[in-house]
């Protein structure tokens, strides 16, 4: 075989090859470029917000000695570069500093807590997907019908409703006159300690301990919070599910099918919900994503022991460490999120490969 011959027979291989590589470096190089952008907001908060970490620190009654002592050691009196040099190699080494309200380094305190905030996320989005994309499916397919304005109004009221408000009413109205729901907190102060897993779940670890009392009452203070976070999660999914089905529903393709008598709900199903999934999969991890950030409030509400009461004790504090490790835990969350998803694309729909 020639050189030419054997250069043609390799081209394809090689080309997609390096066709991948570069879909691998470029993802990789956005991954670290928002890391860093991240790393730079964190650093300028910390710096911008009028609190002082020296007063923070050491309380409002220290000497200026001390106060001038103190300074020089959180590195305060060095230049701004040389700040964020000190800031960049200790978030490497996971080291956020100390939380002037814990006592405790902020990276213990953050694995503590975010267990918390994950479960009750997680929970609150397998509810909004599982009861608002089915929703948003048959409001698309029913247009025009009162099925149809049902879904939306009840999508109106959860996009609409601020989210503390609608967990002050249902502590009022199924905690202190019915007494349906417990009051606040993660379980029953009999069942502490009772149940410690590898995965910081009390639902998870309660089933894979088999300590079925642990785990009904988990499950008992965590619905209330989770259904209302997820009735927010599907008021948006449910919207977008009706959006990106109209929008597949007056495709050629469907006339086409329904021209050739295949079934609605094969037409619905198998054909015009299989090309919204990839969106679907967006708009699911964008809704995640939110109800990170959004658990701050209905955590506050609940007296849920996650990040959210965390971040809120830390920002009333003004324990700047603890505020700025739980901002960068939640942006690499988010990133990671992101970057699972983009994965899943690939397996899902052949043509993002």
């Amino acid at each position: 075989m020639t050189t030419s011959q054997t250069t043609v027979a390799k081209g394809p291989g090689s080309s997609k090859l390096l066709a991948g590589s570069r879909k691998i470096a470029t993802s990789f190089a956005v991954i670290l470029t928002t890391l860093f952008g991240l790393l730079i907001i964190t650093f300028a908060i910390g710096r911008l917000v009028p609190a002082d970490p020296v007063i923070a620190a050491i309380g409002d009654q220290a000497d200026q000695a001390t106060y001038e002592r103190v300074y020089k050691e959180m590195g305060l009196d060095q230049p701004l570069i040389v700040q964020f040099g000190t800031y960049l190699n200790n978030i490497v080494h996971l080291d956020f500093g100390q939380s002037h309200i814990t006592k405790n380094p902020v990276a213990s305190d953050l694995a503590r807590v975010f267990p918390a905030t994950m479960e009750l996320a997680t929970l609150a989005t397998l509810i909004g997907a599982g009861l608002g994309v089915p929703l948003g499916v048959v409001s698309a397919v029913r247009k025009g019908t009162w099925v149809d304005h049902l879904g939306r109004v009840v999508g109106l009221l959860g996009y609409s409703t601020p989210i503390f408000w609608l967990g002050t009413i249902v502590i009022l109205i199924f905690y202190a006159k019915f007494g349906l729901i417990p009051g606040g907190g993660r379980i029953d102060i009999y069942n502490e300690g009772l149940v410690e897993g590898p995965t910081g779940s009390l639902l998870l670890d309660s089933i894979l301990a088999g300590a079925w009392e642990v785990f009904f009452s988990a499950l008992h203070h965590v619905a209330a919070p989770a259904i209302i976070l997820g009735y927010a999660a599907m008021a948006y999914l449910s919207r977008m599910s009706r959006s990106f089905m109209l929008e597949q529903l007056r495709q050629e393709y469907i006339l086409t099918a329904r021209a050739k008598g295949i079934s609605q709900r094969s037409v619905v199903w198998r054909h015009a919900f299989r090309n919204i999934r990839v969106q679907l999969l967006t708009v699911v991890a964008l809704a995640y994503c939110g109800l990170l950030d959004g658990t701050v409030l209905i955590e506050t509400v609940f007296a849920w022991p996650g990040l959210g009461q965390y971040l809120t004790s830390a920002l009333f504090f003004a324990d700047m460490n603890a505020v700025l490790g739980s901002v960068l835990l939640i942006g690499v969350i988010s990133i990671a999120i992101n970057l699972l998803s983009d994965i899943v694309y690939r397996f899902i729909d052949p043509r993002t490969r």
